[in-house]
């Protein structure tokens, strides 16, 4: 064979080399590192999901709708009607079976202190009959007046709303007048919320506190106002 066949047998043999290597590379099977790459991918048409943040605050429920008002609460309606003179208010968180009883000092008396019914209530204000209220301590004379005029004097008779203290079925006020607040208005069935201010005129040095206490039946969990008992110092 002469040199020039060998040369051309030479290039055939290296083209079919190069042509089965090519092929049999097309051929192999992805390597671990790529299929691990290849699972992790995330698909091109979907977002890779975002994570929960981890102190993301839970949402507050919101308050139940019709809850009746705490006696806290109903007292706050109370007194701003009471402030205003407005007694139309006051009659409608009057309890329906037992009225509305008004004392003028702690000392809560069943048989002397002046009682309402609720309708009674709303028109006390229009109501010009003078009513026997009690008695001033130390003196002894009768107080008698009509309401419009006990209402300024042993009712609403100072700030209670902008000056005074607050507290749920606590005495703040206490006068050398005998309180039976709790034997009357116990309080497994009633709770009461006294605003009570220390003093009105420095000069005095307290000696012309009031105190306010609204007291209210418990019915379930609702609330009726059944007494108003003012106290301040007495001789």
């Amino acid at each position: 064979m002469n040199n020039a066949k060998k040369m051309l047998l030479l290039v055939l043999m290296s083209v079919l080399l190069v042509l089965s290597a090519c092929s049999n590379t097309g051929n192999e099977e992805p390597s671990n590192a790529q299929k691990l790459e290849e699972q992790t991918k995330p698909p091109q048409n979907e977002q890779p999901e975002e994570s929960e943040p981890v102190d993301k605050p839970a949402e507050e429920a919101a308050p139940e709708e019709g809850t009746p008002p705490t006696a806290l609460e109903s007292a706050k309606t109370v007194i701003n009607a009471l402030e205003k003179g407005d007694m139309s208010t006051v009659a409608n968180w009057v309890s329906r079976d037992k009225g509305l009883r008004f004392s003028p000092y702690a000392y809560v008396d069943l048989k002397k202190d002046v009682h309402f019914s609720s309708d009674e209530v709303a028109g006390l204000m229009e109501d010009t009959t003078s009513y026997v209220w009690g008695a001033f301590p130390g003196r002894g004379d009768l107080i008698e007046m009509p309401y419009s005029e006990y209402h300024q004097k042993f009712v609403y008779d100072a700030d209670f709303i902008n000056k005074g203290e607050t507290s749920l079925n606590t005495v703040i006020g206490e006068s050398t007048t005998l309180s039976n607040l709790n034997e009357v208005y116990p309080q497994e069935s009633y709770a009461f919320v006294e605003y009570h201010i220390s003093g009105i005129d420095p000069d005095v040095e307290g000696i012309d506190w009031r105190s306010l206490r609204l007291v209210f039946e418990k019915i379930g969990q609702d609330h009726a106002l059944v007494g108003i008992v003012h106290d301040q110092w007495t001789p």
